[in-house]
């Protein structure tokens, strides 16, 4: 299964949407991220793309909860996450250092509202 996916917008990849999958206890969530050329900035595209993954990763793969570390000051990463349904769980202080500068994160999430869950005998 891939876990990275191109953005394609009149034939050209502009960007990409993927996930990262969990393992053990935590094998029924994945953390998701996206990136998108400035030049596309600001028509949806990546709220459509990461609205399509998720779909396919709550109802095909069977996933139980997604999550996303945006920076805490990445408003426009925040503004496509909340457009998406996910919703902000947690500030995370200089969770993250980026060019020698930590950084605060917000963790972000959605839970399936149609998580079957798995018989008690297989978890």
């Amino acid at each position: 299964m891939p876990t990275s996916l191109a953005i394609e917008v009149d034939g050209q990849a502009v960007g990409s949407v993927g996930f990262v999958r969990g393992t053990d206890v935590e094998r029924f969530s994945a953390e998701v991220g996206y990136w998108l050329g400035e030049d596309y900035w600001g028509r949806g595209i990546v709220t459509e793309a990461l609205l399509l993954l998720t779909r396919y990763l709550f109802d095909e793969v069977g996933l139980l909860r997604l999550y996303a570390l945006p920076f805490a000051d990445n408003t426009a990463s925040i503004r496509v996450l909340e457009k998406a349904g996910y919703a902000q769980d947690a500030v995370l202080r200089s969770s993250c250092v980026k060019y020698g500068v930590p950084r605060d994160q917000f963790l972000y999430s959605r839970v399936s509202t149609s998580w079957p869950g798995i018989p008690a005998s297989r978890s």
